[in-house]
């Protein structure tokens, strides 16, 4: 299966949407993202945010979407310094994710200001965090709860601060933004699969055409600073944040996660107080990729609950 089969006969758009104020905003201020987003299933239907892990992009999520835009409008996107949004000069902290996600949110007329003050639930959207996107996810439904319906967090980062996962993260990702070679970028990729031969070619391809931009190595340098350990610990999600979640949550591990020990999803399930534990088998840091199936079933099931 390629990209384009997943893709073949569904409606979707990929555009690039302005995101924030001026462009060029500096530390402390509001930068402008072209930030790319792909769009597809029912746009009267409830939204649900697809969001990527740490030097990812949207391509992640294609072998869900058939499943997933069946019954919800889908949204994924690229992060600010990620894919094809706007490259960073300047350091991202979970902080700036956040207020990305908040206001491109705003410009997609979804979850808005009266889902804020608690409105309507059909104003609300439900999220899917991978890795890096579990922890945005997760600070923002504690921030925001009443713009949040449901929540998966998928192998969600943020809790663990483990020197050799954050060397290996770092040095692995680096070298594929300095030198976006195939070997190189396929060393990264394999990194978070159960089996190597998830990694296709196709998908090779497509990050190395990501990685091979114009800026994109010094981006990645911005982007990793979350690798570092004082800037990592002034961001990690604490048991406060967990316990501020209102939306029901379903917390996926997998059973060879390179970041951690499902244990790890487990705390963290038992600390959301409508949290729930799912454990998939034969996957890595993808489980959406790796088990698709399995993934898109869970996630479906755990979604239609609130319906």
């Amino acid at each position: 299966m390629t990209l384009w089969t997943e893709l073949e006969g569904l409606d979707y758009t990929i555009r690039h949407v302005t995101v924030g104020g001026r462009p060029g905003g500096g530390q402390g201020e509001t930068s402008q993202w072209s930030t790319r987003v792909l769009e597809c299933g029912d746009a009267d239907a409830i939204p649900f945010v697809l969001m990527h892990g740490t030097g990812g992009h949207l391509e992640a999520f294609t072998r869900n979407l058939r499943a997933l835009a069946a019954r919800y409008r889908v949204i994924a996107y690229d992060y600010p310094g990620h894919g094809w949004t706007t490259t960073t000069d300047r350091d991202l902290e979970i902080d700036d994710y956040v207020d990305h996600l908040t206001q491109l949110l705003d410009r997609l007329g979804i979850a808005g200001a009266d889902a804020r003050g608690g409105g309507r639930g059909e104003s609300r959207a439900h999220l899917s965090g991978e890795s890096l996107g579990g922890w945005v996810a997760i600070k923002f439904a504690a921030r925001y709860p009443g713009r949040v319906g449901r929540l998966v967090l998928n192998t969600p980062g943020g809790t663990m601060a483990t020197p050799e996962v954050m060397e290996r993260i770092r040095s692995l990702s680096q070298a594929a933004a300095d030198d976006p070679s195939t070997e190189r970028i396929r060393a990264r990729l394999e990194w978070l699969m159960a089996d190597p031969a998830s990694v296709t070619d196709e998908l090779v391809a497509v990050r190395r055409g990501v990685y091979s931009r114009a800026g994109f190595a010094e981006s990645m340098r911005h982007i990793l600073c979350l690798q570092d350990p004082e800037v990592r610990r002034r961001n990690m999600v604490t048991d406060a944040d967990l316990a501020a979640i209102t939306a029901p949550t379903l917390v996926i591990w997998t059973s060879d996660d390179p970041s951690g020990p499902a244990g790890a999803g487990l705390d963290m399930a038992e600390k959301i107080p409508a949290g729930e534990f799912r454990l998939i088998k034969g996957a890595g840091h993808w489980p959406q990729w790796e088990q698709q199936e399995e993934f898109d079933a869970a996630v479906l099931e755990f979604l239609g609950r609130g319906e």
